[in-house]
């Protein structure tokens, strides 16, 4: 899921001038983007891509998935993430809860709709960013923003036009497509509690993201009990889920976005929507319908342009690196 985590981090370090009576003062130049940094930003986005396509692949209901993958997730990211095991206050209890709601759905979505679906309709989460943002936030919606929602909610209208074919790996794509909506309003509230929680100067990602996998688990657990016969396949791939596709990938995220401009992370994050149904495809030969795949296009386009528009109004956000 997702062009933007719960990441907060800190801007890149610049060159300093050097103003002496000996050398006259030098321009600030942007320091370049190590390969590295763009490998693990992209690495993060192979992984989180992975998602749908293992979900469909444990033979376990929707509420067993959810909760026993955040439990394996939450002690990952506490072993990896040392910022992670920060003291919580309420609204840091409050994001993860949001964040918590966004994990659900995202995999009872999965369990119901084609994977293409659920990733580009939670996708949409910056139309409700910049609905919500006036209100929540106070921050007002520019012009360029109204075109970009008109776009957004074009793209995601044709999810409803025609719904995908009732499937082995889609049962109920148009409760699915419902919950995905849902994820993608969940998802932008977690993004605006984490912009608020990070106006204050600290970095509440990582502790949110611990925390919101905590109750996630925790939340799921009761529905998720007694838990059927199943097979060693499925215990593996909720470890895999728990540990590479949140725990690992958001480590590599952390450590990617501190050296990685914002804009160009933000395409690199592409990566995830365009892998995730190639790997339904590919494991289950899922495939979407006509009209999903226009809206996806027109969603990942929207996004895909939106970012270059936005970082060409930040100076220097768009230069050769």
């Amino acid at each position: 899921m997702r062009q933007n985590r719960l990441a907060q981090v800190a801007g890149k370090g610049k060159a300093g001038a050097a103003c002496t009576k000996i050398s006259p003062p030098m321009e600030t130049q942007p320091q370049p983007t190590p390969l590295s940094a763009r490998l693990e930003v992209l690495g993060a986005a192979a992984l989180f891509s992975s998602g749908g396509a293992i979900i469909k692949a444990i033979h376990l209901a929707g509420w067993q998935v959810a909760s026993f993958r955040s439990m394996v997730a939450a002690a990952t990211l506490f072993v990896l993430m040392r910022e992670a095991r920060r003291r919580p206050n309420l609204k840091v209890l409050g994001v993860g809860l949001a964040y918590a709601a966004t994990m659900i759905l995202f995999v009872l979505a999965n369990k119901l709709t084609t994977s293409a679906s659920a990733i580009y309709l939670q996708s949409t989460a910056p139309l409700y960013v910049l609905l919500l943002s006036p209100w929540l936030l106070h921050e007002k919606i520019r012009g360029r923003d109204v075109v970009f929602m008109v776009v957004l909610a074009a793209g995601l209208g044709l999810f409803f036009v025609g719904f995908d074919p009732v499937s082995a790996t889609a049962p109920n794509p148009k409760l699915g497509n419902l919950l995905s909506i849902a994820s993608g309003l969940t998802w932008a509230l977690t993004v605006m509690g984490l912009r608020a929680l990070g106006k204050g100067g600290e970095a509440w990602g990582p502790a949110s993201a611990l925390w919101g996998n905590i109750l996630a688990a925790l939340l799921c657990l009761p529905l998720a009990l007694p838990v059927p016969r199943s097979h060693p396949t499925d215990w593996v791939l909720v470890a895999l889920l728990g540990i590479f596709q949140i725990g690992v990938a958001y480590l590599l995220l952390i450590r990617g976005l501190v050296r990685v401009r914002a804009f160009e992370a933000s395409l690199l994050l592409l990566l995830e929507p365009v892998l995730n149904p190639i790997w339904a495809w590919l494991v289950h030969g899922e495939k979407p319908g006509v009209w999903s795949i226009a809206g996806a296009a027109m969603i990942l386009v929207a996004t895909a342009v939106k970012s270059w528009v936005d970082a060409a109004f930040v100076p220097g956000a768009l230069e050769k690196t």
